[in-house]
């Protein structure tokens, strides 16, 4: 039977929903408010510069990338450009100067976006992996789309939040497992550990999830948070589409670990996750624009470093991109079998 409350998703209970809220299946729930106050005020926190401005010109997109050919822009923290198969993708787009429901607190930006919202080439589809306010923007999707009226593919009840701001925007609501159809690509939504909150009354109210863009330049999957989990999520993408030719993966805002561990990987994490998911290249983001966590800005970078020549995995393999850092990724492969 389904439980009241909750009031962005009403479907049937499953293995990850309870008729009120989602969860991991065999996961750990995000910890509670004493928590988060013992970590809130238990000190620790590393001091960022005011700026930490981008090596990287703001870039200026093509129109579209077509053939074999496979690109990720970064425009800052998980918000990327992936340009494909005459397809043009926005990850979890934040233009916004905080990270945050207010204007004049909360996470604020540490660099310029490494696009400008004028130089976008058409923007054919958004993917909201979930509702966390460094994922999903409001004021960035309304401009999107009043500018390009993109199809939005987001988890279950983030559909809900956005359509109460864009009434008329063409977004498809997706539960893990489901695949959608489009032009030139097929997405599938897939598991990832995390949890979700707009405020404090609808913890795990709305659904997260990772996706996999399957084209005819090969496949990519797209984690916008998760924790390692064990890594088993990152098996089951194998299994189930047999490597990708890059896996965009966060690597930051990780400590400390007790409280961190479940919802962000760690660098050493996301290498593990980058060989156990067989992807052949990573895009390395969610690190150094916002400040959301206890480590130091490029503590993410180093650790990263460290990760991959303990693995013996190149560097060149996983780039941790900055903003305006444009990632023209070798071809695959994978993608010819």
């Amino acid at each position: 039977m389904k439980k009241s409350g909750n009031p962005y998703h009403g479907g049937p209970v499953s293995d990850h929903f309870d008729g009120l809220r989602f969860y991991n299946p065999g996961g750990t729930p995000p910890r509670g408010l004493a928590d988060l106050l013992h970590w809130q005020f238990g000190g620790g926190r590393v001091a960022w510069p005011a700026r930490y401005d981008s090596p990287f010109p703001q870039a200026k997109p093509e129109l579209s990338v077509a053939g074999d050919r496979l690109r990720v822009t970064m425009v800052g923290h998980a918000t990327l450009l992936i340009q494909v198969a005459g397809i043009n993708i926005l990850t979890d787009p934040v233009w916004s100067r905080r990270a945050s429901p207010f204007t004049f607190a909360g996470p604020l930006r540490r660099n310029a976006p490494g696009v400008l919202m004028s130089d976008l080439p058409p923007i054919d589809l958004v993917l909201v992996t979930h509702n966390h306010y460094d994922h999903l923007d409001i004021d960035t999707l309304s401009t999107l789309h009043a500018q390009h009226a993109p199809q939005i593919i987001t988890p279950l009840g983030n559909d809900a939040i956005i359509r109460r701001s864009i009434p008329n925007a063409e977004i498809r609501a997706v539960d893990w497992g489901d695949r959608m159809e489009l032009e030139g690509a097929v997405v599938h939504a897939e598991p990832c550990h995390h949890w979700s909150a707009r405020h404090l009354r609808d913890r795990r109210m709305a659904l997260w999830a990772a996706f996999v863009i399957e084209t005819p330049a090969g496949k990519i999957y797209h984690v916008g948070d998760t924790g390692f989990h064990d890594g088993i999520n990152y098996r089951a993408a194998r299994e189930k589409h047999g490597g990708f030719r890059i896996a965009n993966l966060p690597f930051g805002s990780y400590e400390p670990r007790w409280f961190m561990a479940s919802q962000h990987q760690n660098p050493e994490e996301a290498v593990m996750g980058m060989v156990a998911c067989g992807a052949e290249h990573a895009a390395g983001h969610h690190w150094g624009t916002f400040r959301l966590t206890n480590e130091g800005v490029e503590e993410p970078l180093r650790a990263l470093e460290t990760a991959l020549d303990g693995a013996g995995i190149e560097r060149s393999r996983f780039r941790a991109l900055r903003p305006g850092e444009v990632f023209d990724v070798p071809a695959s492969s994978l993608a010819r079998e």
